[in-house]
């Protein structure tokens, strides 16, 4: 019987983890895949908007070469956090059910059984991508996830949103000769796009180097062309490849299954106390940006440490209690 158990290896399940371990409880990690699962499948070159000071957890030093880290320099950190505070863990086990048990709860993963008091959820959102919803949105070519720009050299790139990582893509790949066209529902890049960013992207579709189309859909994907909705018509480019940087979103059938309850009336934003980030299910508790639901830009690592030592607080008081009966 574990105190608790956390699903999720990201940076914020590894400061639940600290907590607990500070405060004496039996703990584990959950994690279906590798340690920082999302931070490993960031795009190769990616460097992070904070400073490597604001990424800090457990009072362990984050040393970048420049103020703004890499994905590589990340991983490194959070590596050395973890072994740092010695972490129990289990890697590529997949949580596919909590249920209620014999004081607390019963995780069932694909391999194996466990049981714990409490459950802190911890699953971020970036392993489900928002599906645009078009026939021929399951080819090959079209990706939901961007990597390096590599493999689209003298290509024709179709780069879907107007967003931070639509228009890092859309730079990258024409700075490495792919012959990019933007698709943006909107009429403007997003303006919440990074302030070094956004005056790049805009010069670069204004002298025509990157191609745009604003205020337009993707209707339909072929395997070599792409067919798109304009205010001046339907239009249909060639095409090799489809980034469609649409966005994610937690594993909501995951998260009702388990008894967490989202708003559908706040772009489902998960049902939680602010003060102790428990449930409605006693005893389980959300942390993370998992806890915004839709609104994947309102938590970060560095505003969302702090859920952690509320979240081991509330345990602590209740085994107390517990304990006291």
């Amino acid at each position: 019987m574990y105190d608790v158990i956390i699903i999720g290896a990201g940076p914020i399940g590894l400061t639940c983890a600290i907590e607990a371990k500070k405060a004496g409880l039996k703990y584990l990690l959950v994690d279906k895949g590798a340690l920082v699962n999302t931070i490993y499948h960031f795009p190769t070159n990616m460097t992070f908007f904070s400073t490597s000071k604001l990424l800090e957890i457990g009072d362990v030093p984050f040393i970048s070469h420049r103020d703004k880290p890499t994905r590589s320099e990340a991983l490194e950190y959070f590596r050395r956090v973890f072994e740092a505070w010695s972490l129990e863990a289990k890697f590529y086990e997949k949580v596919t059910s909590v249920q209620p048990g014999d004081d607390g709860f019963v995780i069932e993963t694909e391999k194996r059984t466990y049981k714990a008091r409490f459950v802190i959820v911890s699953t971020g959102f970036y392993d489900y991508p928002r599906l645009m919803g078009v026939p021929g949105e399951s080819l090959p070519k079209v990706k939901h996830y961007y990597d390096e720009p590599h493999p689209y050299v003298e290509q024709k790139v179709a780069v879907i949103g107007a967003a931070n990582s639509a228009c890092d893509v859309a730079l990258e790949l024409y700075h490495k000769d792919a012959e990019v066209t933007m698709i943006i529902r909107g009429d403007a890049i997003n303006p919440r796009v990074k302030y070094w960013i956004k005056p790049n992207i805009e010069n670069r579709i204004k002298e025509g180097s990157i191609k745009v189309y604003f205020n337009s859909e993707v209707k339909e994907i072929r395997p070599r062309e792409i067919v798109i909705e304009t205010p001046e018509g339907e239009r249909v480019l060639e095409n090799d490849f489809v980034l469609a940087m649409t966005g994610y979103k937690p594993d909501f059938t995951f998260l009702e299954s388990i008894g967490i309850e989202s708003d559908p009336s706040n772009d489902n934003m998960l049902v939680y106390d602010p003060e102790t980030h428990e449930t409605s299910t006693p005893g389980i508790y959300v942390a993370g940006v998992v806890c915004g639901g839709l609104k994947t830009n309102k938590f970060f690592i560095e505003n969302a440490k702090d859920h952690s030592e509320r979240i081991i607080q509330n345990i602590l008081s209740k085994m107390n209690i517990l304990q006291a009966q």
